[in-house]
């Protein structure tokens, strides 16, 4: 059982006032914030071993690298990864899934092969494929969204198919929190020859993670939403496939020997990590797996679904004001909520919410073809919760839109006429 109201104290930005009001922080599915022990993380190596790794013999250079690779470590058990030669350490998601797709689908995807994405997926899962598709000929084909929104699998016998190479897919969508099938759909997709690529920005840093487990070949996922520092992040990559890819940066450290005409690649991870790597944030992202599994991620998941349920039930007071989006079901959600009013611009109540404290995510949220596509919607607004949010700050939450609505009723504005 995770004690939020003790959590709180571990994270110094969350003692702050926003216009005179406790603040109230509601983002952490753009980014999580920070608890003193990954600060202090920070300080600690600026201040005390700030060197460069791997290639040094002085003693900084040697601290350095251990607390590094000990960083790798840390990620590889965090997800169950067989090894830690198959994690490479890169900024964040995006770059991750862009990495895979200038290498190995780079080499894998020809002319007439299909990838098959969802229609939830994020920008970042899906402007890479349709660049490579245009380079290589390929065809995007996508799983539809229910209207109560979840994947809609009527027709994945179809979808995924001989043709497919492959599947591409969010774990836990960021708009609707929904968290899909993914173990089963790798199934499927290995049955018809697809390789499986996993968006886990949403998943890994609030529930367990097994990619063992899950079957899949790739996935991808960013510290600074798992109470990490921001420009760091994982792609984790099965073994086999790992070794016949060829590498993407060219540069120092990730070579082993270089002539003038030619050269040779390190050894795994490092001939993917060109150049001098992101150390203090890698080591600090290790501090930051500490942390969570000194709360237990069962725990942290636990949690998440209280928090949701209690959001569902309040947000209830104001139906017929706002509409919620999403599958409703702490079950088969990650812990946030999005909605959106008949009245008001998301940009305008995130605005008044902002006014009271409160920190939410407003606009298209990175996934225009869903928002404006698919549901329909200029935009939405988006809580999302982590370990230290209670269900007061849900409370508070309410009692601002009430508020903002009834403001924006005041004065007559309407949604269309707004933005």
């Amino acid at each position: 059982m995770i004690d939020a109201g003790a959590i709180r104290h571990d994270f110094p930005v969350l003692s702050r006032t926003v216009y005179g009001k406790r603040l109230v922080y509601l983002d952490n599915a753009a980014t999580s914030q920070k608890p003193r022990p990954v600060i202090q993380t920070l300080v600690d190596y600026y201040e005390g071993y700030n060197s460069n790794v791997h290639r040094g013999v002085h003693a900084l250079s040697m601290e350095a690298t251990q607390r590094y690779e000990e960083a790798r470590q840390k990620v590889a058990a965090f997800i169950h990864a067989p090894s830690a030669e198959t994690i490479i350490l890169v900024r964040n998601t995006t770059e991750g899934i862009n990495l895979v797709a200038n290498t190995w689908a780079a080499s894998n995807v020809g002319p007439g092969d299909e990838i098959l994405l969802t229609e939830m997926e994020h920008h970042s899962n899906l402007v890479p494929w349709q660049k490579l598709a245009r380079q290589k000929g390929a065809r995007l084909r996508f799983i539809p969204v229910t209207h109560d929104g979840f994947l809609d699998l009527s027709d994945i016998d179809e979808l995924l198919n001989p043709n497919t190479r492959l599947l591409a897919m969010v774990h836990v969508s960021n708009v609707l929190g929904t968290i899909n099938p993914v173990r089963e759909l790798t199934r499927k997709a290995h049955a018809v020859g697809a390789a499986v690529l996993i968006d886990g920005a949403q998943s890994v840093p609030h529930m367990p993670v097994n990619v063992k487990e899950l079957g899949c070949d790739f996935m991808a996922f960013s510290g600074h939403k798992m109470l990490g520092p921001t420009g760091i992040g994982v792609l984790w990559v099965k073994d086999d496939l790992l070794q016949e890819m060829e590498p993407f940066l060219l540069g120092g450290d990730m070579v082993k020997d270089v002539h003038r005409e030619d050269a040779t690649w390190n050894d795994l991870p490092y001939r993917f990590e060109a150049g001098t790597p992101n150390i203090a944030d890698a080591i600090a992202l290790g501090a930051a797996i500490d942390y969570l599994n000194d709360l237990g991620m069962k725990n942290v998941r636990d949690h998440e679904m209280q928090l949701t349920r209690h959001a569902l039930e309040v947000l209830s007071e104001l139906a017929g004001d706002i509409d919620l989006y999403g599958p409703k079901d702490p079950s088969r959600q990650g812990g946030m909520v999005s909605f959106s009013s008949r009245e008001v611009h998301p940009h305008d109540l995130g605005t008044l919410l902002d006014r009271e404290g409160i920190a939410i995510r407003a606009g298209h949220l990175c996934a225009i073809p869903l928002v404006r596509g698919r549901l329909k919607v200029p935009g939405l607004a988006r809580a999302s919760f982590y370990i230290y949010n209670t269900e007061e700050d849900i409370d508070l939450l309410v009692a601002a839109l009430k508020k903002a609505l009834t403001f924006f009723r005041a004065k007559g504005v309407a949604a269309s006429h707004v933005h």
